[in-house]
Parts: structure tokens; sequence; C-alpha cells
């Protein structure tokens, strides 16, 4: 009788989780300057390593020793917040998704006028105690200013790599410019220009999301790219096999022996369990590229990108490098699947031409059955009338000797001729006994049919 007002309460849980957003009070907390690092992980074994995740951030919150009241912590979605003597602000953001985890580490500086660089986090006493689970998928380095950008060649001392990118995002006075290249620490820097100290916190999250949205996601694209040029090979070397076997048995079907069949029925069987095995393999991997390739699409789009001269802009530099991965994985996947239904067309066309020979096989066997079945009944019919010769023969000699007694007691005058007028009798009674037995038999064995 309980159970509706539990599914109610379930239903309203449901739809209180789908409308929160746990991250707006962490905007609370932002400012600028602000000097942030990026961490995301991939997990081998999400539905074993996402809970464990949750697990080490919250370790990670008993080690740096922040307070209960400043920590939110959901199943997917947690942050904590320290604030160290001088008024600096440590706050460490962590996030699962379905392939991978994050960690964002704010340091925002407590004294006016604080300056922020890259290279490590100067929060006091900080170090990451934390050895994450899973694959690094990328590291970032990013530092929020309200100061102009500096020249070009103070960005070069700035920024490691030979080109740097730049463009304005959401508004005019945002600006973003990196150079895409990892440094000393393998560290992607960015530096953003928020133009006002003074804007608006939500905006600042906004832009680090954005940022990292990108770079993660195009990471996990691209980390496939050795299992997909490995398995370009794979493939490429299954087609040519499959061609030349296609080539093969297409010749030589026709005239083929039942050991031939069965030597391609077991290679190409071996062929079809590596290619599906292939094809698992490949589908768990890259099947997530697409929905990842719309997300960096999208990002892109949200943030309103404009150029900031003379640097080349951001998605410049993303597209080049995540266009037509993700429909090349695709394509990939196709060649599979083609690969793996030729197999299985040549298996079945190996089996039909088997199938085929059994049902000759077992025709000619029908017919042999039929020619013994026709020698039987012919035989069967010659026993039978030997049958009747035989018992006529018995009879008659059997009243023959009747016939000699009755002559010795003097009833008879004579006995011969009585045995030759009794063989004609003698041959009905041997038909007449011959007929009964056989209907008695068949008989016997219908009354028996139902019973076995």
């Amino acid at each position: 009788m309980e159970q509706p007002d539990i599914d109610q309460s379930s239903h309203e849980d449901l739809i209180h989780q789908l409308h929160e957003r746990p991250q707006i009070p962490l905007t609370e907390w932002l400012r600028v300057p602000a000097h942030v690092h990026y961490k995301a992980f991939r997990m081998a074994d999400p539905p074993t390593q996402r809970p464990a995740s949750r697990e080490e951030f919250r370790r990670l919150v008993e080690s740096f020793q922040m307070a209960p009241n400043h920590t939110v912590l959901r199943e997917t979605f947690g942050y904590a917040v320290k604030v160290a003597g001088n008024g600096d602000r440590l706050i460490v953001v962590w996030q699962a998704h379905t392939e991978y985890y994050s960690y964002q580490l704010w340091h925002l500086p407590g004294a006016p006028g604080s300056q922020v660089t890259f290279g490590p986090l100067t929060f006091p006493n900080y170090q990451f105690p934390i050895t994450p689970l899973g694959t690094e998928v990328c590291r970032l380095d990013i530092v929020l200013r309200a100061e102009v950008i500096p020249s070009r060649d103070e960005l070069h001392q700035m920024l490691p790599g030979p080109v740097t990118y730049g463009s304005r995002m959401f508004d005019d006075e945002t600006m973003v410019v990196t150079s895409f290249t990892p440094d000393e620490y393998r560290r992607e820097r960015y530096l953003v220009n928020v133009g006002s100290p003074r804007i608006d916190v939500s905006h600042i999250k906004n832009i680090v999301d954005a940022v990292v949205r990108i770079e993660t996601y195009y990471h996990l694209l691209l980390m496939q790219k050795p299992l997909f040029s490995a398995a370009i090979d794979s493939v490429y070397k299954f087609e040519q096999v499959h061609l030349k076997q296609r080539e093969i048995i297409t010749g030589h079907i026709s005239h083929a022996d039942a050991l031939a069949l069965q030597r391609w029925l077991n290679s190409l069987t071996q062929d079809l369990l590596k290619a599906n095995r292939l094809a698992g393999k490949l589908h768990f991997e890259l099947s997530a590229a697409v929905p990842y390739d719309k997300i960096v699409h999208a990002t892109l789009a949200s943030m309103v990108e404009r150029p900031f001269a003379p640097y080349r802009p951001l998605s410049d530099y993303v597209l080049s490098g995540v266009t037509g991965v993700a429909d090349g994985y695709q394509q990939l996947l196709k060649r599979i699947e083609t690969l793996s239904s030729g197999f299985e067309g040549m298996i079945a066309i190996i089996r039909t031409r088997v199938d085929l020979m059994l049902e000759s096989q077992n025709l000619a066997l029908l017919m042999s059955v039929d020619k013994t079945t026709k020698s039987q009944a012919i035989l069967q019919h010659t026993v039978e009338g030997l049958s009747v010769i035989v018992i006529a023969y018995y009879l008659s000699g059997l009243a023959g000797y009747i016939f000699k007694g009755l002559h010795e007691m003097g009833w008879m005058h004579n006995p011969n001729v009585a045995s030759a007028v009794f063989v004609p009798i003698a041959i009905g009674l041997a038909f007449l006994i011959t007929t009964l037995s056989r209907k008695y038999l068949h008989k016997k064995l219908q009354t028996e049919k139902p019973h076995a």
C-alpha cells in the first residue's frame, strides 16, 4: 500500500536532481586574478573507478584539511574550499563523467594587487597528495587576469611553442591566448584576460569550463589515433586475405570435395572470429568519438569566437586536429562490419554447398534404400511362395502317412490316389495358413506401435 508513496518520492528526487546545479554556490568563492590547474584522467573501468574517484576526492579534501561547511559532495560532482591565514583561497573541484573524471584546482590570492604566474600553485604549503586513477588525458595551466594581454615578445617568453593562438571569447573584453604546447610540467598554458576584476564570477567559471571541455574532448578524440592506425593496418590485411580467399573459393567451389569445403570453412570461421574480436574492441574504444566531436564543435560555437589580431584563432588549431577524426573512426568501424559480413556471406555459401552435397548423398541413399526395399519385397513374396510349397509338401507328407495307416487298417482301398487328391487341398491349406499368419503379424505390429 505504501509503494505509490515511495515511487512518488523517488520521482520527486529525480526531478530535483535533474534541476539541481551544485556548481552554482562555487561561484561565490571565485574572483580575479586566479591560477587554475586542470587534470583529467580516462577511466579504464568506469563503473568501478567512478566511485573510487569520488573516494579519492574525499581523501584529497581530508589531506588538505578543508572544513566540512566549505565542502559540497554529490554523486558525480564535488568541491571544497580552504582559506589560508594570508587570505589566499584554494578551491578543489572534482567531477566524474562517463569516461573520465577531472580536477580543477583554483588558487585565488588574497592580498590586493597580487599577481599570478604560470607554474606550480603558490598556495601556502600546497602539494597535490593523490596519485589519480586511470590514464592522464591532459593537464592545463590557466592564468586569469584583469590586465591587458602582454605584447607578443612577452607572450613568447610566457608560452612555450613556436605559434601563439588568440581569440576573443564570449564578449569583446574576454581574450584567451595559448600555444597548445606543453611546458616543462607537461601542462598547456592558457592566458585569459577577463577585462575587469569586477566581472561576473559565473562568467569566470564559464570561461574555464569551456577551455577545459574543449581540451579534454580534443585529447580524448586523439588518444585513440595509435589504436586507429594499428587497426587500419589489421583491417587492410584482413581485406587482402578475404579477397584472395573469395577468388579461390569462387573459382573452385563447384567441383570442391568435402575435405576442401571443410578446410575453407575452418579458415573463414577463424578469420570471422578475429574480425569480430577486433570490431568489439574498436566499438568499445571508438564509439564515443562522434559525440565527443560534437561537444568540441558545440563548445566552440557557444564561446562566440572572434578574431584577436595578430594571432590565429584558437579554433584553427582545434578544428585542424579533430576534423575528420570521428568520421575516420566511424568509417573504420563500417569497414570492419563490411568485412565481417563478407566472411559470413562466404561461410553461408560454403554451408549451402555442403548442404547440397549432403542432400545429394541423402537422395542417393534413399534411392539405394528404395531399391533394397523393392528387392526385399520381391524376396519376401518369393519366400512366401516357397513357404506355401514347403507347408503344402509337409501337409501332403503327413496326409500320406495317415492314408497309408488307414490302408493298413483296411479302411482305405488306395492310399496313393488319396494322397494325390490331397495335394491341391494341402496347397490351399498352406496358402490359408500363410495368409492368416501375415494378417496376424500385421495386426500385432499395428497394436504395438502406439506403445513404442
